[in-house]
C-alpha cells in the first residue's frame, strides 16, 4: 500500500511541477490579496481530478486488460509530445 502511495505521489508531483495548473494557481496567488483561498481551491481541484481518473481507471481496468491501457497512454503520451513539439497545441 506504501509503494503506491508514495509512487503516486511521486509521479504526479513531478508531473505537476511547471504545467499549465501550476502557472494558472501561480498567476492566481499573486492577483489575490490572499493566498490561502487559492490554495484551498486549487488542491480541492486537484483532489477531485484524481478522484476520477481514480474511478476511472478502477472501471476501465474491468473492461480493458491493464496491457492496453499502458500502451494507449504511453503512445498518447508521445503523440502530445510530438504536437508540442510541432506547437500544435
Amino acid at each position: 500500500m506504501w509503494k503506491s502511495i508514495i509512487t503516486a505521489f511521486f509521479l504526479i508531483f513531478l508531473a505537476e511541477l511547471g504545467d499549465k495548473t501550476q502557472l494558472s494557481t501561480m498567476i492566481l496567488a499573486s492577483k489575490s490579496n490572499s493566498i490561502w483561498p487559492v490554495f484551498i481551491g486549487s488542491a480541492c481541484a486537484l483532489v477531485l481530478s484524481s478522484l476520477l481518473g481514480v474511478l476511472a481507471g478502477s472501471v476501465i481496468n474491468r473492461f480493458v486488460p491493464q496491457i492496453y491501457l499502458q500502451l494507449c497512454s504511453g503512445i498518447s503520451f508521445i503523440i502530445i509530445g510530438i504536437l508540442l513539439l510541432l506547437g500544435k497545441i
